[in-house]
C-alpha cells in the first residue's frame, strides 16, 4: 500500500516543484512558490491551489488569479452540433451574423458567466452557424474557446515539451531545434544510463539537460562550455532531484589542447586571476607616493577637524571590511572553480568517454575534431547544425583524417498533417527545416602496415597481368 502511495506522489504537483503551463500551443516553465504571482497570456494567476493535484489537470482561473480544478464534460461536446450544413460557399462573412455586440459579452462576464456558457451564448445568437460545415464549427468553437475560456493546464517538465516551448518562443536560443531532431540526436549518441557523455551546446541547457533527463541520474555528463562559465537556464526548468547534479561536471573548452598536450596545471590557480592581481599590485605601487604627497597637506589642514576626521576613518574601515569579505568570497569561488576543474580533467584523462553531442552555434568542426580524442573506440558522435556547409566540412575533415567509420550526414524535418476526411494537407503554418545531423563511429587506427604498401602491391598485380597478356 505505501508503495502505491509513494507511487502516485511521483505525479502529484508538489511545492517547489517546476512545472509548464500550457494553454493552446503556448508553454511557459514556472516554478511553483507559495503566494507568487504568476503571468501568462497577459493574465495572472496563483499555483498555490495546484499544490497536490495530479500532472497534466486542466485548472479554470476563477477571479482573483485563483486556480479551480475543471472537470472535463464529454456530453457537451457532443451535443454541441448536432445540426450542420454541407457547404460554406453560401455564407458570407459581412460582420452581421453575430447579434451580440462587445458590451453584452462584457456584460456576460460581469454577471459571473463561465467561458463555457458565454460560448453558447455566442452559438445561439449566430445566425450563419447551422449552415456551417461540421468542421467549420468546430473551428468556430475551438477560437472562442481560446479566446473566453480562461483555462490552463499544468504538466511536468520533459525534453519534447521544454523543446516545443523554446521553438514555440525563442527557437533562437536552442539554435532552432525541434523535438524531433533532438530525439534523433539521443538515439545516434546512444545516450543510456552509467554512460560518460561529453556534451558542447549553446542552446540554453536544453541538450544538456535531455541528456541527463535520458540517463536517469547515472553515469557522468560533462559539459564543454565555451566564455566564463557553463549556461544551464534549460537545466533547471528540468527540475531534477540533487543526485542528478552529483554526476554533473563542468570543462572549459579553452583548456583542451593543454589538457592533450599534458601542460593542464590543475593544482594551481588561475594563472590569468595571479596575472591580473599583480598588475594591480604594480599600479598600487606606483599610485602610493603620489598618494602620499597628495595627503600630506591634507593631513595638516585635518588635525583641525578632528570630528571629521574620526568620521572618515570609521568609512575606510567599513570599505576595507567590504573589501575584504569580497576578497575572500572571490577566493572560495576560486577554489569551488579549481576543484570542479580537477575533477572534470580527472574523467578525460583517460580519454574513455562513451559518446559526444554537439550543437552550438559556434563552427562545428575546430571543437568536433579536438573532443574525438577523448572518445574510446567504438563509441558514437553527433553534431547538430542548422547549415549544412559547416557539417560539409567536419564530413571532409573526418574522411581524410580517418579513425571514424560510418559517416553520415542527414538532413530532418518534422511535417504536420491536418487528418479529416477529404481535407487531408499538411498543416500551412510550419518551419522550412529542421537541421542538419552528422553522426558517426569511432574505430582505433590500425598502425601496423605501413600506409604504402597497398600501394605497392597494385602496380605489382598489374605489371604481372601485362607480362601474362604479352605471353
Amino acid at each position: 500500500m505505501a508503495d502505491n502511495v509513494d507511487g502516485d506522489s511521483l505525479y502529484r504537483i508538489k511545492e517547489g516543484d517546476y512545472v509548464v503551463l500550457k494553454r493552446g500551443d503556448i508553454f511557459k516553465a514556472v516554478q511553483i512558490q507559495p503566494k507568487k504571482k504568476v503571468i501568462f497570456e497577459k493574465q495572472w494567476l496563483f499555483l498555490d491551489k495546484a499544490v497536490g493535484q495530479l500532472y497534466s489537470s486542466t485548472f479554470e482561473i476563477v477571479s482573483g488569479g485563483i486556480l479551480q480544478p475543471l472537470k472535463p464534460k464529454h456530453t457537451e461536446s457532443s451535443s454541441d452540433a448536432k445540426e450542420a450544413g454541407t457547404d460554406n460557399r453560401n455564407i458570407v462573412d459581412d460582420g452581421k451574423s453575430q447579434k451580440l455586440t462587445r458590451d453584452d459579452i462584457e456584460t456576460l462576464k460581469e454577471k459571473g458567466m463561465k467561458g463555457q456558457e458565454i460560448i453558447q451564448q455566442l452559438i445561439e445568437n449566430s445566425s450563419t452557424f447551422k449552415d456551417k460545415t461540421e468542421y467549420a464549427q468546430d473551428k468556430y468553437i475551438k477560437k472562442k474557446k481560446k479566446k473566453y475560456e480562461n483555462t490552463v493546464t499544468i504538466l511536468k517538465p520533459s525534453c519534447r515539451i521544454l523543446a516545443m516551448m523554446y521553438h514555440g518562443r525563442e527557437p533562437g536560443k536552442i539554435c532552432h531545434l525541434q523535438y524531433d531532431t533532438l530525439a534523433q540526436m539521443l538515439t545516434l549518441a546512444n545516450i543510456h544510463a552509467g554512460s560518460k557523455v561529453l556534451v558542447f551546446e549553446t542552446c540554453a541547457g536544453l541538450v544538456l539537460g535531455s541528456v541527463m533527463e535520458r540517463m536517469g541520474g547515472y553515469g557522468s555528463v560533462i559539459q564543454m562550455y565555451p566564455g566564463g562559465g557553463p549556461v544551464r537556464a534549460g537545466v533547471e526548468s528540468f527540475g531534477f532531484p540533487e543526485h542528478f547534479h552529483d554526476m554533473l561536471h563542468e570543462f572549459p573548452i579553452c583548456h583542451v589542447n593543454a589538457l592533450l598536450a599534458g601542460t593542464l596545471d590543475t593544482t594551481a590557480k588561475d594563472p590569468s586571476a595571479d596575472s591580473k592581481k599583480s598588475d594591480m599590485a604594480a599600479e598600487e605601487e606606483q599610485n602610493q607616493p603620489e598618494a602620499e604627497r597628495r595627503g600630506s597637506p591634507e593631513e595638516q589642514s585635518m588635525e583641525t577637524n578632528s570630528g571629521a576626521d574620526g568620521s572618515h576613518d570609521h568609512e575606510k574601515d567599513e570599505q576595507e571590511k567590504l573589501k575584504e569579505a569580497r576578497a575572500q568570497r572571490k577566493k572560495v569561488k576560486q577554489e569551488e572553480k579549481r576543484k570542479k576543474l580537477a575533477a572534470a580533467a580527472a574523467l578525460l584523462e583517460g580519454r574513455n568517454a562513451d559518446g559526444l553531442v554537439i550543437a552550438s552555434r559556434f563552427h562545428p568542426c575546430p571543437v568536433l575534431m579536438g573532443l574525438l580524442k577523448f572518445l574510446s573506440p567504438s563509441r558514437p558522435f553527433v553534431v547538430y547544425s542548422q547549415y549544412k556547409e559547416a557539417l560539409i566540412e567536419c564530413y571532409t575533415k573526418l574522411k581524410e583524417q580517418g579513425g571514424t567509420v560510418n559517416l553520415r550526414l542527414t538532413d530532418t524535418w518534422l511535417r504536420h498533417y491536418q487528418v479529416l476526411p477529404n481535407r487531408t494537407h499538411p498543416v500551412l503554418l510550419m518551419s522550412g527545416g529542421g537541421g542538419y545531423l552528422l553522426s558517426g563511429t569511432t574505430v582505433a587506427a590500425d598502425r601496423s602496415k605501413p600506409a604504402g604498401s597497398q600501394r605497392a602491391e597494385e602496380p605489382a598485380a598489374k605489371r604481372l597481368k601485362l607480362t601474362d597478356t604479352e605471353r
